[in-house]
């Protein structure tokens, strides 16, 4: 082994946190070229166990935006140690890759022109696999289905989808609401030099400074002194049904794909509803994946070693012939008990719909409406802060929301001491009645869970835009006095309400930056700018009260 190899596999083995490496030594071949269909090579590095490695082991590919050299070539380094051949490709205008990087846009057809390439070399073990979080996993996405539909002989034989998901227009409009932390946080770190991802883990000024500008197409200008066109794209395109987000979608192509399928996310994690709702179309289509959730956010560090154990797992399961060491398809991490839990699928059997009522006095019930309103303003120009919540840096855990409760821009409704424990599993609703003097507004609500030693942590949330160029079509018709009835989903959870802890729910009409501001008009997101205050009313009378339904899971 040479000097080079010893340092690389002892800092492998250190890493973020200590794991055992597998025992084959590695070689990595750089900057090889990978011809793509309209002649433009891509930069990909091979890493090979040195003696051939196992037989029974596939070729594994990645394709990454965030270069060859940091986090994402340690994690592939991690599979050549075990055995498997590697190449790791720079996408389109990254990592040394020429050509123009325009996020999601080429990736159908240079992933497509990859794997054709892969499976002519001499270095092809004979099966191809996939693998790779985030955006790498909207890489595999982007050919799987498509390969399998259209040229099975080359699509990929297994997929590893971590913390990712098929669209990434949804995420942007999460319920017309712009994800402004997510979008201009990895629009800056993009255009920063540097190691990618470590960016989002420092203060920046730039970016905060970014955050708090409108409108928001001038956003991108402010964090990185430049106008960055995809930025610009993605705020002049509210409306999910516009062809730039509809040409990127590949959702529809998820159940064509018949290859075995491992999937790892976190209750945290920013592409969670997006995943399992993934999870459920394989399952529908007959092909049901692995599914692991855990306590985790989208770059938790913690998800490193299951994602190597599970991926080795599976590999020898399909490719080797060994029997697997999984004891059932799903494995959820119960929040509230702290406990891992083998699941037969996601949601799990016995669950039912348990309606609790938002009444007029702060108190949260199941039961009957008792009447009245609740009030609160909403100022744009002091919006409303976000909590923690999902996002791209692996401070995402719940938090504590005392002080935050305490905000007059927060309404907060509180159930009873609960004498028996209750287990929610699934997506929880909201069903607002809702009243603003502005023209569009948004709604977020947030489940917590009161300890008894008076800690109020978040379980779940979800934001819902009324009003807006891309909500319009699906906006609820207003009565006669201007009630809407707002139906808001909820992140899905898998939660347990110990006895003596209290079922919370928080009403208000912001979660800045996390979801950027709702000015209050009518004019597209990219050029509106603060419409002043919002009178915001809550209705507790009616044929629709204000509610939550919580999935309630008979375990």
């Amino acid at each position: 082994m040479s000097l080079q190899q010893k340092i690389t596999r002892a800092m492998d083995a250190r890493g973020v946190r200590p794991l055992a490496l597998g025992p084959y030594e590695i070689d990595i071949h750089r900057d090889l070229r990978v011809p793509m269909d309209d002649g433009v090579e891509l930069l990909a590095d091979l890493i090979v166990p040195i003696g051939g490695g196992d037989p029974s082991m596939p070729t594994v590919v990645l394709r990454s935006p965030y270069g060859r050299r940091g986090p994402i070539a340690s994690g592939a380094r991690r599979l050549a140690y075990a055995g498997c051949t590697v190449l790791v490709q720079s996408c389109r205008g990254t990592g040394g890759s020429p050509g123009r990087f325009h996020p999601q846009v080429n990736e159908q057809r240079d992933g497509i022109a990859t794997h054709r390439w892969v499976r002519g070399q001499s270095w092809f073990t004979g099966h191809l696999a996939t693998f790779g979080p985030s955006y790498l996993g909207y890489v595999q996405w982007a050919i799987a289905g498509k390969l399998q539909r259209d040229d099975p002989e080359t699509a990929p034989e297994a997929l590893v989808l971590q913390v990712t998901m098929p669209d990434f227009g949804a995420v942007t409009w999460d319920n017309n609401a712009f994800a402004l932390r997510n979008a201009l946080g990895w629009t800056r770190m993009m255009r920063k030099r540097g190691p990618a991802l470590i960016g989002m883990l420092l203060p920046d000024r730039k970016l905060q400074k970014g955050f708090e500008t409108l409108p928001l197409g001038r956003g991108d200008e402010v964090a990185t002194g430049e106008s960055v066109d995809w930025y610009q794209d993605w705020v002049r395109h509210e409306k999910l049904t516009d062809e730039y987000w509809t040409q990127q979608s590949h959702t529809a192509s998820v159940p064509d794909v018949t290859a075995p399928v491992l999937m790892l996310t976190g209750w945290y994690d920013i592409f969670l509803p997006w995943q399992l709702r993934t999870y459920a179309q394989l399952v529908e289509a007959g092909n049901p994946p692995r599914l692991t959730v855990g306590p985790w956010g989208h770059s938790s560090p913690e998800m490193e070693a299951p994602l190597l154990d599970e991926t080795l797992d599976l590999f020898g399961e399909i490719f080797g012939s060994r029997t697997s060491t999984r004891t059932a398809p799903v494995r959820a991490y119960l929040t509230g008990a702290e406990e891992w839990r083998e699941l037969a699928t996601w949601p799990p059997a016995g669950t039912h719909g348990q309606e609790w009522v938002l009444h007029a006095d702060g108190v949260l019930s199941p039961g009957a409406a008792s009447g009245g309103t609740t009030r609160y303003r909403y100022d744009p120009d002091a919006p409303t802060p976000a909590v923690g919540g999902p996002s791209l840096t692996p401070d995402t855990l719940p938090q504590d929301n005392r002080a935050h409760e305490r905000r007059d821009d927060v309404v907060v409704f509180r159930g009873s001491a609960l004498t028996e424990p209750v287990t929610i599993a699934g997506k929880p609703a909201a069903r607002i009645r809702f009243r603003s003097s502005r023209p569009s507004y948004d709604i977020f609500v947030r489940i917590t869970d009161t300890h008894p030693d008076g800690r109020v942590l978040t379980v779940c949330d979800g934001i819902r835009r009324i009003g807006s160029v891309g909500s319009v079509v699906t906006d609820p018709e207003p009565d006669a006095e201007g009630w809407r009835e707002v139906e808001i989903p909820l992140w899905p959870v898998f939660h347990r309400f110990a006895p003596g802890h209290r079922i919370g729910v928080q009403v208000s009409s912001g979660a800045h930056p996390r979801y950027a501001r709702n000015p209050g008009s009518v004019d597209p997101a990219f050029s509106a700018v603060s419409a002043g205050v919002a009178d915001q009313e809550i209705s507790h009378d009616g044929p629709s009260v204000s509610r939550i339904e919580l999935p309630v899971w008979e375990s």
